[in-house]
Order: structure tokens, then sequence, then C-alpha cells
């Protein structure tokens, strides 16, 4: 796996695991914007896309607009752009996503990253104005990475293997209570003809046996101190024999509906997205994040701006 962490040889990292792991550590910065590239990684795609974002800023600079300040909140879950005020969310990126995070030696302020946007799968490279702690950042996203992937081979994906068996629950929770929806349609379909039977019942009949009385299903209650020989007769006719069911009938209700079991669902009933989403995660971890500095050289009048 190409994991190239060039400053760890010479500086150890910023911040202690648990602050990463259990919380995140915020920086405010100005964001220039981001940009699409057409790869993930590359001194040169960096360079292209801070000039770039540069020029466009100076053009809206002139307009009067003002570059916008955001809140940097890093942890091994990704980072988040946030507005400063409102705490409102602009982007988040996760940190399988990130392939590649640089600063500029010769300009402390500008720091950036690429991340592989989850919608349109594009690659896009953020960039940053972060008055002279560039390097910091830069770093404390690599510590973050490098503790995401820690965790996600100690896990061995057995988080995102829950969240598969919890979206396959889920599922079948939700078809049962459709079909118990619909199941009760049926017993006040029952019960509305039943209704209409006995609003027609005939007043001659009186004079026959009285039959035991039934329920919505026409079916003599049961009664556990009644053995099956005492059964009494309906209308004179003994009842008939009980028939024998197979052990796939007996595993079936009275609805011929299989009893539902959460510990035998197969790996087919899980929705795709979710193991897509595995995919992906192994595949970021795979790919990397390339933590460099001074990768990328600004012309004098750029640094002057």
């Amino acid at each position: 796996m190409n994991r190239a962490f060039s400053r760890k040889r010479d500086k150890s990292w910023m911040h202690t695991p648990e602050t990463l792991s259990k919380h995140f550590i915020a920086y405010n910065a100005k964001f220039l914007g981001r940009t699409e590239v057409e790869q993930p990684k590359g001194t040169e795609i960096v360079r292209d896309a801070v000039r770039k974002l540069k020029f466009s800023r100076h053009i809206k600079k002139s307009e009067g607009q003002k570059t916008p300040k955001v809140e940097l909140q890093i942890s091994i879950y990704g980072v988040k752009i946030l507005e400063p005020k409102t705490k409102e969310i602009v982007h988040n990126c996760q940190l399988h996503r990130i392939s590649f995070c640089a600063d500029d030696k010769t300009d402390k302020r500008i720091f950036t990253f690429i991340c592989k946007d989850s919608e349109s799968n594009k690659h896009l490279c953020y960039v940053f104005d972060s008055e002279k702690c560039a390097e910091e950042i830069t770093l404390t996203i690599g510590q973050a990475f490098d503790l995401a992937y820690r965790k996600f081979l100690e896990s061995g994906g057995k988080d995102v293997e829950t969240r598969k068996q919890l979206a396959g629950l889920q599922r079948r929770i939700q078809e049962l209570e459709t079909e118990n929806t619909e199941l009760k349609c049926k017993v006040q379909d029952l019960e509305n003809r039943l209704l209409m039977t006995d609003v027609s019942y005939s007043p001659t009949d009186s004079a026959t046996p009285q039959s035991p009385s039934t329920d919505i299903f026409d079916m003599i209650p049961f009664s556990s101190i009644s053995p099956e020989s005492t059964t009494p007769t309906r209308n004179g006719t003994p009842p008939p024999p009980t028939p024998i069911r197979s052990d796939d009938e007996t595993k079936k209700d009275l609805f011929g509906a299989e009893p539902f079991d959460p510990f035998c669902c197969a790996a087919g009933d899980f929705p795709p997205d979710i193991q897509s989403r595995l995919d992906e995660m192994q595949e970021g971890f795979k790919m990397g994040l390339t933590v460099e500095g001074t990768i990328f050289c600004l012309d004098f009048a750029d640094h002057r701006s």
C-alpha cells in the first residue's frame, strides 16, 4: 500500500491519539474554494489547483467579496468544514476519501488536500489560508488518517459488518410491518362479513341445537381441559381428524408465513449500498494518504498576495 508520511521521520505527531479518536482538533482558516482535479495525487495537480483558486479569489476580492472564514474539525472520522458562527457543516470529507494532503513551506499559510466526492466520485482539491499553521494542519490530517487506518485493521471491518446486519434487520422489520398491516386488513374484512352474516341470520333456525361459539375464523376456541375426544360435535357431525403436517408446514404460522429468525439472514438480503461502502472504505485505505511538504512553490507575486 502506498502510504507516504514524509514528515513522520523527523517530527512526531502533534496530538494524542485519544483526542483525535474521541474528540476533534479545531482550526480556523480562510477557504479559498475547491476545484475538480484529474488525479487523486500529484505535485503538479495541486500546484495548478492552487493557482486557479488564487486567481479566482483575486477576481472576487476586486469585486468586493471577502474570503469566507471556516472552522476545520479534524478527527479519525474525517475533516468537517463548518461555518464558524452557526456551526453549520459546509463540507464533510471522510478520511478514507482523502488521498493527498500538502502545504507549501515557502508560504506558511497555504495548505490543501484532495478528496473524492461521495456523490459525483470526482476528485476535488480543497485550498485554505490558515495564517501560518498550514504544516500543523497537514500533520494533524496525516495523524488522523493513520489512527483511522489502524482502527480499521484492528476491527477487521466488524463495524461495517454490524451495520450490514442492522440494515438487514431493519429491512426485514419493514417487510414484517407491511405484512402485518395486510393481515389486519384481512381480519377486519372477515369481521365485517361475520357481522353481516349475523344480521341476516334467520330466527327459525333457533330450534336447532346451538353450536359452540366460534372465533372470527369460524374455529372452535381451544380449551386446555377438554381432550380432543370430548370435543363437541357441530350439527351432529363429528369433527374431522386432525391432519398430519410435514416438518415444513409445522414451521409456518397460521397465515402460512415462515417465522423470522434475525440470526439467519442471508448475505444477499443486505442492501447493496452497505457493501459498496465497505468496498469503498477498503479501497480508500488501500490507496493511502500521501502527506508531503514543500511540494509546490508559487511565484513571488503569488506570495505577496
